[in-house]
Protein backbone atom coordinates (compact mmCIF):
# COMPACT_ATOMS: atom_id res chain seq x y z
CA UNK A 1 0.00 0.00 0.00
CA UNK A 2 1.56 3.58 -0.41
CA UNK A 3 0.62 6.77 1.14
CA UNK A 4 -1.19 8.15 -2.05
CA UNK A 5 -4.19 5.29 -1.50
CA UNK A 6 -4.42 7.51 2.19
CA UNK A 7 -4.33 10.70 0.22
CA UNK A 8 -6.94 9.51 -1.73
CA UNK A 9 -9.13 8.08 1.03
CA UNK A 10 -9.09 11.63 3.12
CA UNK A 11 -9.71 13.74 -0.13
CA UNK A 12 -13.09 11.88 -1.29
CA UNK A 13 -13.96 10.11 2.36
CA UNK A 14 -14.07 6.55 1.09
CA UNK A 15 -14.87 5.31 4.54
CA UNK A 16 -17.95 5.75 6.68
CA UNK A 17 -17.82 8.96 8.44
CA UNK A 18 -20.81 9.11 10.56
CA UNK A 19 -18.98 7.59 13.89
CA UNK A 20 -15.32 8.31 13.31
CA UNK A 21 -13.31 8.28 16.15
CA UNK A 22 -9.50 9.14 17.57
CA UNK A 23 -7.54 6.72 18.58
CA UNK A 24 -8.47 8.18 22.10
CA UNK A 25 -12.39 7.65 21.49
CA UNK A 26 -12.93 11.50 20.62
CA UNK A 27 -15.21 12.07 18.22
CA UNK A 28 -14.84 13.25 14.63
CA UNK A 29 -16.83 15.70 12.67
CA UNK A 30 -15.16 16.54 9.06
CA UNK A 31 -16.44 19.58 8.21
CA UNK A 32 -13.56 20.12 5.42
CA UNK A 33 -11.01 18.20 4.70
CA UNK A 34 -8.81 20.39 3.69
CA UNK A 35 -7.11 21.44 0.76
CA UNK A 36 -4.52 18.83 -1.15
CA UNK A 37 -2.02 21.16 -2.94
CA UNK A 38 0.58 18.90 -2.66
CA UNK A 39 3.56 21.30 -1.40
CA UNK A 40 5.99 20.75 0.91
CA UNK A 41 4.54 20.49 4.46
CA UNK A 42 1.15 18.96 5.38
CA UNK A 43 -0.69 16.91 3.00
CA UNK A 44 -3.77 18.83 3.79
CA UNK A 45 -4.22 22.16 4.36
CA UNK A 46 -6.77 24.35 6.08
CA UNK A 47 -8.96 21.54 7.11
CA UNK A 48 -12.05 22.34 9.08
CA UNK A 49 -13.18 19.73 12.16
CA UNK A 50 -15.14 18.53 14.51
CA UNK A 51 -12.59 16.82 17.16
CA UNK A 52 -14.37 15.94 20.73
CA UNK A 53 -17.01 18.35 20.70
CA UNK A 54 -14.53 20.97 19.46
CA UNK A 55 -14.24 22.75 15.88
CA UNK A 56 -10.75 23.19 15.07
CA UNK A 57 -8.98 24.62 11.83
CA UNK A 58 -5.50 24.06 10.69
CA UNK A 59 -3.96 21.26 8.96
CA UNK A 60 -4.08 16.45 8.19
CA UNK A 61 -0.58 15.12 7.93
CA UNK A 62 -0.83 11.60 6.44
CA UNK A 63 1.07 8.44 6.64
CA UNK A 64 1.13 4.94 6.64
CA UNK A 65 2.12 4.47 9.95
CA UNK A 66 2.12 6.48 13.33
CA UNK A 67 5.94 6.65 13.51
CA UNK A 68 6.65 8.14 10.16
CA UNK A 69 6.14 10.99 11.97
CA UNK A 70 9.15 10.37 13.95
CA UNK A 71 10.84 9.04 10.61
CA UNK A 72 10.42 11.89 9.02
CA UNK A 73 11.38 14.77 11.92
CA UNK A 74 8.12 16.39 11.92
CA UNK A 75 8.38 16.95 15.57
CA UNK A 76 11.30 19.32 15.15
CA UNK A 77 9.50 20.78 12.66
CA UNK A 78 7.61 24.33 12.96
CA UNK A 79 5.30 23.97 9.69
CA UNK A 80 3.94 20.52 11.37
CA UNK A 81 2.83 22.60 14.57
CA UNK A 82 -0.63 23.53 13.19
CA UNK A 83 -1.59 19.95 12.28
CA UNK A 84 -4.79 18.75 14.12
CA UNK A 85 -5.51 15.38 12.57
CA UNK A 86 -2.62 12.69 12.03
CA UNK A 87 -4.07 9.89 9.23
CA UNK A 88 -2.75 7.04 9.42
CA UNK A 89 -3.28 3.20 8.33
CA UNK A 90 -1.73 1.66 11.47
CA UNK A 91 -1.34 3.13 14.65
CA UNK A 92 1.71 2.07 16.05
CA UNK A 93 2.41 4.91 18.48
CA UNK A 94 1.14 8.15 19.76
CA UNK A 95 2.58 11.22 18.34
CA UNK A 96 3.55 15.01 19.32
CA UNK A 97 4.08 18.38 17.85
CA UNK A 98 7.00 20.17 18.40
CA UNK A 99 5.76 21.56 22.17
CA UNK A 100 4.87 18.13 23.12
CA UNK A 101 1.20 18.45 22.94
CA UNK A 102 -0.65 15.28 21.49
CA UNK A 103 -1.87 15.23 18.41
CA UNK A 104 -5.10 13.43 17.75
CA UNK A 105 -5.12 10.23 15.27
CA UNK A 106 -7.33 8.78 13.23
CA UNK A 107 -6.55 4.81 11.82
CA UNK A 108 -8.05 4.07 8.82
CA UNK A 109 -7.13 0.25 8.46
CA UNK A 110 -10.12 -0.95 10.35
CA UNK A 111 -13.22 1.44 8.95
CA UNK A 112 -12.08 1.25 5.11
CA UNK A 113 -14.24 -1.21 2.80
CA UNK A 114 -12.66 -4.72 1.83
CA UNK A 115 -14.26 -3.51 -1.81
CA UNK A 116 -12.26 -0.09 -1.91
CA UNK A 117 -9.19 -2.00 -1.06
CA UNK A 118 -9.34 -4.75 -3.20
CA UNK A 119 -9.94 -2.19 -6.27
CA UNK A 120 -6.70 -0.18 -5.03
CA UNK A 121 -5.02 -3.57 -5.23
CA UNK A 122 -6.35 -4.58 -8.44
CA UNK A 123 -5.24 -1.12 -9.92
CA UNK A 124 -1.96 -1.19 -8.44
CA UNK A 125 -1.14 -4.87 -9.76
CA UNK A 126 2.46 -5.10 -11.88
CA UNK A 127 0.89 -5.23 -15.50
CA UNK A 128 2.98 -5.60 -18.78
CA UNK A 129 3.11 -1.73 -19.57
CA UNK A 130 0.28 0.88 -17.43
CA UNK A 131 -1.52 -0.61 -13.99
CA UNK A 132 -4.85 0.05 -15.76
CA UNK A 133 -4.25 -1.75 -18.72
CA UNK A 134 -6.84 -4.43 -18.37
CA UNK A 135 -9.53 -2.23 -16.69
CA UNK A 136 -9.23 1.08 -18.55
CA UNK A 137 -11.88 0.27 -20.98
CA UNK A 138 -14.48 0.24 -18.28
CA UNK A 139 -14.05 4.07 -17.59
CA UNK A 140 -16.72 6.20 -19.80
CA UNK A 141 -15.85 7.93 -22.71
CA UNK A 142 -17.14 11.29 -21.13
CA UNK A 143 -14.43 10.66 -17.90
CA UNK A 144 -11.83 9.94 -20.70
CA UNK A 145 -12.42 12.57 -23.17
CA UNK A 146 -12.75 15.75 -20.07
CA UNK A 147 -9.40 13.89 -18.14
CA UNK A 148 -7.86 14.16 -21.92
CA UNK A 149 -8.25 17.67 -22.63
CA UNK A 150 -7.12 18.57 -18.89
CA UNK A 151 -3.46 16.56 -19.77
CA UNK A 152 -3.25 18.28 -23.04
CA UNK A 153 -3.36 21.76 -21.76
CA UNK A 154 -1.12 20.23 -18.38
CA UNK A 155 1.87 19.42 -21.25
CA UNK A 156 1.25 22.90 -22.99
CA UNK A 157 1.63 25.00 -19.81
CA UNK A 158 4.96 23.11 -19.10
CA UNK A 159 6.01 24.25 -23.01
CA UNK A 160 5.11 27.35 -21.92
CA UNK A 161 7.00 27.27 -18.99
CA UNK A 162 10.00 26.29 -21.24
CA UNK A 163 9.53 28.73 -23.63
CA UNK A 164 9.49 31.65 -21.22
CA UNK A 165 12.76 30.61 -19.93
CA UNK A 166 14.24 31.03 -23.61
CA UNK A 167 12.31 34.45 -24.19
CA UNK A 168 14.27 35.47 -21.14
CA UNK A 169 17.50 34.07 -22.86
CA UNK A 170 16.52 36.35 -26.09
CA UNK A 171 15.87 39.45 -23.82
CA UNK A 172 12.15 39.02 -24.86
CA UNK A 173 12.44 38.77 -28.68
CA UNK A 174 9.96 36.74 -29.80
CA UNK A 175 11.42 36.25 -33.24
CA UNK A 176 14.98 35.34 -31.51
CA UNK A 177 12.91 32.81 -29.53
CA UNK A 178 11.00 31.24 -32.11
CA UNK A 179 14.03 30.60 -34.25
CA UNK A 180 15.88 28.76 -31.05
CA UNK A 181 13.07 26.42 -30.89
CA UNK A 182 12.31 25.92 -34.29
CA UNK A 183 16.33 24.93 -34.66
CA UNK A 184 15.35 22.54 -31.82
CA UNK A 185 12.61 20.95 -33.43
CA UNK A 186 14.70 20.83 -37.03
CA UNK A 187 16.82 18.60 -35.26
CA UNK A 188 14.46 16.21 -34.04
CA UNK A 189 15.21 13.88 -31.19
CA UNK A 190 18.97 13.16 -31.95
CA UNK A 191 19.94 17.05 -33.41
CA UNK A 192 17.65 18.59 -31.52
CA UNK A 193 20.08 20.02 -28.08
CA UNK A 194 22.58 20.83 -30.59
CA UNK A 195 20.61 22.53 -33.38
CA UNK A 196 19.12 24.66 -29.97
CA UNK A 197 22.83 25.73 -28.96
CA UNK A 198 23.77 26.07 -32.70
CA UNK A 199 20.66 28.65 -33.06
CA UNK A 200 21.58 30.01 -29.50
CA UNK A 201 24.89 31.10 -30.52
CA UNK A 202 23.53 33.30 -33.21
CA UNK A 203 22.21 36.32 -32.80
CA UNK A 204 19.08 37.01 -34.83
CA UNK A 205 19.97 40.52 -35.68
CA UNK A 206 22.58 38.77 -37.83
CA UNK A 207 19.97 36.55 -39.44
CA UNK A 208 18.10 39.96 -39.89
CA UNK A 209 21.14 41.79 -41.99
CA UNK A 210 21.70 38.64 -43.88
CA UNK A 211 18.14 37.54 -44.66
CA UNK A 212 18.45 38.37 -48.56
CA UNK A 213 20.95 35.58 -48.63
CA UNK A 214 20.37 32.21 -47.90
CA UNK A 215 23.32 30.82 -48.53
CA UNK A 216 24.90 33.13 -45.81
CA UNK A 217 22.53 31.86 -43.63
CA UNK A 218 23.20 28.26 -44.10
CA UNK A 219 26.91 29.04 -43.87
CA UNK A 220 26.10 29.79 -40.18
CA UNK A 221 23.92 26.99 -39.37
CA UNK A 222 26.65 24.69 -40.80
CA UNK A 223 29.76 26.19 -39.56
CA UNK A 224 28.23 26.35 -36.27
CA UNK A 225 27.34 22.85 -36.38
CA UNK A 226 31.66 22.07 -37.16
CA UNK A 227 30.41 20.57 -40.76
CA UNK A 228 32.71 23.56 -42.57
CA UNK A 229 35.85 22.55 -40.47
CA UNK A 230 37.62 20.23 -42.93
CA UNK A 231 39.42 20.51 -46.58
CA UNK A 232 37.68 19.46 -49.34
CA UNK A 233 37.44 19.27 -53.21
CA UNK A 234 33.81 20.25 -53.01
CA UNK A 235 33.32 23.55 -54.20
CA UNK A 236 30.05 24.20 -52.92
CA UNK A 237 31.51 23.25 -49.55
CA UNK A 238 34.70 25.93 -50.14
CA UNK A 239 32.16 28.02 -51.09
CA UNK A 240 29.99 27.78 -47.29
CA UNK A 241 33.61 27.77 -45.82
CA UNK A 242 34.36 31.38 -47.11
CA UNK A 243 31.57 33.19 -46.60
CA UNK A 244 31.57 31.40 -42.65
CA UNK A 245 34.70 32.82 -42.11
CA UNK A 246 33.50 36.07 -43.41
CA UNK A 247 30.59 35.99 -41.73
CA UNK A 248 32.87 35.31 -38.23
CA UNK A 249 35.16 38.06 -39.27
CA UNK A 250 32.17 40.66 -39.86
CA UNK A 251 30.24 40.34 -36.75
CA UNK A 252 33.20 39.25 -34.77
CA UNK A 253 30.83 35.82 -33.34
CA UNK A 254 32.20 33.28 -31.18
CA UNK A 255 32.21 29.63 -32.14
CA UNK A 256 30.94 27.55 -29.56
CA UNK A 257 32.34 24.60 -28.08
CA UNK A 258 29.12 22.03 -29.07
CA UNK A 259 28.96 18.67 -29.35
CA UNK A 260 29.23 16.94 -33.33
CA UNK A 261 26.21 16.89 -34.77
CA UNK A 262 24.91 12.97 -35.65
CA UNK A 263 24.21 11.65 -38.55
CA UNK A 264 24.67 7.42 -36.91
CA UNK A 265 21.21 5.44 -37.55
CA UNK A 266 19.18 8.56 -39.07
CA UNK A 267 17.21 8.11 -42.57
CA UNK A 268 18.73 10.32 -45.04
CA UNK A 269 16.52 13.35 -45.26
CA UNK A 270 17.01 13.99 -41.50
CA UNK A 271 20.85 14.05 -42.01
CA UNK A 272 22.17 17.57 -39.88
CA UNK A 273 23.09 18.58 -43.41
CA UNK A 274 19.39 18.40 -44.90
CA UNK A 275 17.35 19.67 -41.72
CA UNK A 276 19.78 22.73 -41.62
CA UNK A 277 19.67 23.67 -45.13
CA UNK A 278 16.02 23.60 -44.74
CA UNK A 279 15.95 26.30 -42.07
CA UNK A 280 18.43 28.18 -43.62
CA UNK A 281 15.31 28.38 -46.61
CA UNK A 282 13.23 28.83 -44.23
CA UNK A 283 14.59 31.66 -42.45
CA UNK A 284 15.61 33.56 -46.54
CA UNK A 285 12.16 32.98 -47.37
CA UNK A 286 10.03 34.26 -44.14
CA UNK A 287 12.09 36.53 -42.35
CA UNK A 288 9.12 37.83 -40.16
CA UNK A 289 8.18 34.30 -39.16
CA UNK A 290 7.07 34.91 -35.78
CA UNK A 291 4.32 37.24 -36.75
CA UNK A 292 2.86 35.04 -39.60
CA UNK A 293 2.80 31.86 -37.26
CA UNK A 294 0.76 34.23 -34.45
CA UNK A 295 -1.97 35.42 -37.25
CA UNK A 296 -2.13 31.38 -38.83
CA UNK A 297 -5.54 29.89 -37.38
CA UNK A 298 -5.69 27.03 -40.03
CA UNK A 299 -3.35 24.16 -40.75
CA UNK A 300 -3.24 24.80 -44.17
CA UNK A 301 -1.63 27.94 -43.72
CA UNK A 302 1.33 26.64 -41.67
CA UNK A 303 1.44 24.16 -44.57
CA UNK A 304 2.44 26.88 -47.04
CA UNK A 305 4.88 28.61 -44.78
CA UNK A 306 6.52 25.80 -43.44
CA UNK A 307 7.22 23.59 -46.89
CA UNK A 308 10.39 24.73 -47.95
CA UNK A 309 13.08 23.11 -49.85
CA UNK A 310 16.88 22.32 -48.95
CA UNK A 311 19.13 24.54 -51.05
CA UNK A 312 19.59 23.10 -54.39
CA UNK A 313 23.01 21.47 -53.98
CA UNK A 314 21.43 19.18 -51.31
CA UNK A 315 18.72 17.92 -53.65
CA UNK A 316 21.53 15.55 -55.05
CA UNK A 317 23.55 15.18 -52.26
CA UNK A 318 23.20 14.40 -48.19
CA UNK A 319 27.13 14.97 -47.55
CA UNK A 320 29.54 16.80 -48.71
CA UNK A 321 31.92 15.35 -51.83
CA UNK A 322 29.36 12.59 -51.97
CA UNK A 323 26.50 12.87 -54.66
CA UNK A 324 23.44 10.79 -54.47
CA UNK A 325 20.17 10.00 -57.33
CA UNK A 326 18.54 13.63 -57.73
CA UNK A 327 15.53 14.09 -55.30
CA UNK A 328 13.55 16.93 -53.97
CA UNK A 329 14.46 17.70 -50.46
CA UNK A 330 11.68 19.61 -49.45
CA UNK A 331 9.96 19.62 -45.61
CA UNK A 332 6.95 16.95 -45.43
CA UNK A 333 3.68 17.11 -44.07
CA UNK A 334 4.11 14.99 -41.06
CA UNK A 335 7.47 16.35 -40.38
CA UNK A 336 5.89 19.93 -40.49
CA UNK A 337 2.84 18.73 -38.21
CA UNK A 338 5.57 17.92 -36.08
CA UNK A 339 6.81 21.11 -36.21
CA UNK A 340 3.22 22.33 -35.33
CA UNK A 341 2.62 20.28 -32.37
CA UNK A 342 6.26 21.15 -30.20
CA UNK A 343 6.86 24.73 -31.68
CA UNK A 344 4.03 26.45 -33.37
CA UNK A 345 0.58 25.89 -31.02
CA UNK A 346 3.38 26.04 -27.74
CA UNK A 347 4.76 29.81 -29.55
CA UNK A 348 0.99 30.63 -30.40
CA UNK A 349 -0.23 29.59 -26.58
CA UNK A 350 2.67 31.13 -24.44
CA UNK A 351 2.27 34.40 -26.65
CA UNK A 352 -1.44 34.68 -25.93
CA UNK A 353 -0.95 33.85 -22.26
CA UNK A 354 1.69 36.86 -22.33
CA UNK A 355 -0.34 39.41 -23.23
CA UNK A 356 -3.39 38.24 -21.05
CA UNK A 357 -5.12 36.63 -23.45
CA UNK A 358 -6.79 33.10 -24.00
CA UNK A 359 -7.01 31.11 -27.62
CA UNK A 360 -7.82 27.84 -26.32
CA UNK A 361 -10.68 26.96 -28.36
CA UNK A 362 -8.38 27.67 -31.45
CA UNK A 363 -5.23 25.65 -30.32
CA UNK A 364 -8.00 22.49 -29.97
CA UNK A 365 -9.16 23.17 -33.56
CA UNK A 366 -6.01 23.82 -34.90
CA UNK A 367 -4.42 20.11 -33.10
CA UNK A 368 -7.73 17.97 -33.82
CA UNK A 369 -7.37 18.86 -37.95
CA UNK A 370 -3.81 17.28 -37.49
CA UNK A 371 -3.55 13.89 -37.82
CA UNK A 372 -2.60 11.61 -34.89
CA UNK A 373 1.35 11.09 -33.73
CA UNK A 374 2.67 7.81 -35.02
CA UNK A 375 4.50 6.21 -31.86
CA UNK A 376 4.98 3.53 -29.74
CA UNK A 377 3.19 4.92 -26.97
CA UNK A 378 0.27 5.86 -28.98
CA UNK A 379 0.16 2.33 -30.53
CA UNK A 380 0.15 0.55 -27.61
CA UNK A 381 -2.94 2.96 -25.95
CA UNK A 382 -4.62 1.73 -29.22
CA UNK A 383 -4.00 -1.55 -28.37
CA UNK A 384 -5.35 -1.70 -24.87
CA UNK A 385 -8.48 0.30 -26.52
CA UNK A 386 -8.06 3.93 -25.82
CA UNK A 387 -7.27 5.38 -29.31
CA UNK A 388 -6.00 8.88 -30.56
CA UNK A 389 -8.03 10.18 -33.57
CA UNK A 390 -6.12 13.38 -33.80
CA UNK A 391 -2.92 15.32 -32.55
CA UNK A 392 -4.97 16.96 -29.89
CA UNK A 393 -5.68 13.63 -27.99
CA UNK A 394 -1.98 11.74 -29.13
CA UNK A 395 -0.31 14.75 -27.37
CA UNK A 396 -3.02 13.87 -24.37
CA UNK A 397 -2.05 10.33 -24.05
CA UNK A 398 2.14 11.28 -23.87
CA UNK A 399 1.35 13.41 -21.40
CA UNK A 400 -0.98 10.66 -19.39
CA UNK A 401 2.33 7.92 -19.76
CA UNK A 402 4.83 10.22 -19.17
CA UNK A 403 3.51 11.54 -16.27
CA UNK A 404 0.76 9.82 -14.93
CA UNK A 405 1.41 6.15 -15.67
CA UNK A 406 4.97 5.99 -15.53
CA UNK A 407 5.17 7.84 -12.45
CA UNK A 408 2.49 5.97 -10.50
CA UNK A 409 0.37 8.32 -10.13
CA UNK A 410 -3.42 6.62 -10.42
CA UNK A 411 -4.74 8.36 -7.36
CA UNK A 412 -4.37 11.77 -8.95
CA UNK A 413 -5.35 10.67 -12.94
CA UNK A 414 -9.06 10.64 -13.41
CA UNK A 415 -8.72 7.38 -15.25
CA UNK A 416 -7.47 5.74 -11.49
CA UNK A 417 -10.11 7.68 -9.27
CA UNK A 418 -12.96 6.31 -11.35
CA UNK A 419 -11.96 2.77 -11.45
CA UNK A 420 -11.95 2.84 -7.57
CA UNK A 421 -15.86 4.16 -7.80
CA UNK A 422 -18.22 2.15 -5.79
CA UNK A 423 -20.48 0.04 -7.64
CA UNK A 424 -18.41 0.12 -11.01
Amino acid sequence: MKEDFLHYLWKFKKFPTSNLQTTNHQSITIIYSGDYLQLAGPDFFNAQLNIGGQKWAGNVEIHLNASDWYLHHHEKDDSYDNVILHVVWHHNVDVYRKDNTAIPTLELKNIVGQETISKYESLILPKTWIYCENQITQVSGFVVRNWKERLFFERLERKAELIQVVLHQTQNDWEATLFCLLAKNFGLNTNGPVFYQIASAIPFSILRKESNAIESIEALLLGMAGLLRDEKEDVYFNNLQTRFHYLVTKYQLEIPLIAPVQFFRLRPDNFPTIRLSQLANLYGTHLNLFSQIIEANAVKQLYRIFQVPASPYWQSHYLFDHTSKAKAKSTTQSFIDLLIINTIIPVQFAYAKNRGKENIDGIITLLESIKSEQNSTVEKFRTIGIDAENAFESQSLLQLKNEYCNKGRCLECAIGIDLLKENK
